[in-house]
């Protein structure tokens, strides 16, 4: 038994973290192809965020790991795999529930994470990515990590969910954590403007939490934003943009000294 568990922890592990490093990565060569120079200069930011990544991704894997594994051997969990062991109604209603849910979870622990004392520990990791790239969706403190990988695992505990339902909230959870924090909006305008962009949660919402701080807590809706008076609207990415250009600059300046003293050194001689 316990080489099984522990087979399926690893296993586990494993997918979660191929799962980020494609995700992400694919994000980041969008990011290259449509805003060229973006993330130029953050080459040690970016590094630094996959390590953290990557080692939250085994957080996140152990506990999901034992379940699956429970799941198969002993039905500990309330996941399904009969689609017509619940109305078909409900599978909707399924996925609209554990995001509605987990959400509520990831607000209010967001919000304690930025308490002084917990953000110094432990959150102060992830806001170390400024400006955030499509590498940070996972860049969290282990202690950070463990409140986001136990969330899940508690809802399928106590909430039937198909399983085909399960990866369709988990396949969002992967998307809108990297696309939340890629530096522009991926999605299409009507989705953060207008009256549904007033409920839902995409880059131009957290970017102005990164740049912030204390607002704009949410991960996919702006229900509980709104009812505790910590939204702050959406931003734009100018002043993420401007930075980049000017990191460019910054670097073909020092570039064009260095060459420049070169020459004069070639001279001299």
């Amino acid at each position: 038994m316990l080489l099984a568990v522990t087979l399926s922890a690893l296993a586990m592990t494993l997918i979660v973290g191929v799962r980020y490093l494609i995700v992400s990565g694919a994000f980041a060569l969008a990011t290259r192809a449509r805003h060229p120079g973006l993330y130029r200069g953050l080459d040690a930011q970016m590094r630094r965020e996959v390590a953290w990544s990557l080692a939250s991704a085994a957080i996140y894997g152990i506990p999901a790991g034992v379940l699956a594994w429970g799941w198969r051997a002993h039905g500990w969990t309330r996941v399904y795999d009969d689609v017509h062991a619940y109305p078909l109604w409900y599978l909707p209603v399924s996925v609209l529930l554990y995001l509605a849910l987990h959400d509520t979870w990831f607000y209010w622990t967001h919000r304690w994470m930025h308490r002084p004392a917990v953000f110094k520990a432990a959150h102060a990791v992830h806001h170390a990515s400024r400006p955030p790239t499509a590498w940070a969706a996972m860049a969290f403190h282990p202690i950070e990590a463990v409140t986001g990988a136990v969330a899940i695992p508690l809802l399928v505990l106590a909430i039937p969910i198909h399983v085909g339902a399960l990866g369709f909230v988990l396949a969002t959870m992967t998307v809108m954590g990297v696309t939340n924090h890629m530096g522009w909006e991926v999605f299409p305008r009507f989705m953060w403007r207008g009256p549904l962009g007033g409920w839902l949660i995409t880059a131009s919402h957290h970017q102005r939490h990164h740049e912030q701080y204390g607002c704009n807590y949410g991960l996919y809706f702006r229900f509980w934003d709104r009812l505790c008076g910590t939204d702050r609207g959406i931003g734009d990415f100018a002043r993420t943009h401007a930075r980049a250009q000017a990191r460019h600059a910054a670097r073909r300046a020092a570039a064009g000294d260095g060459a420049g003293a070169g020459r004069g050194a070639d001279r001299a001689a």
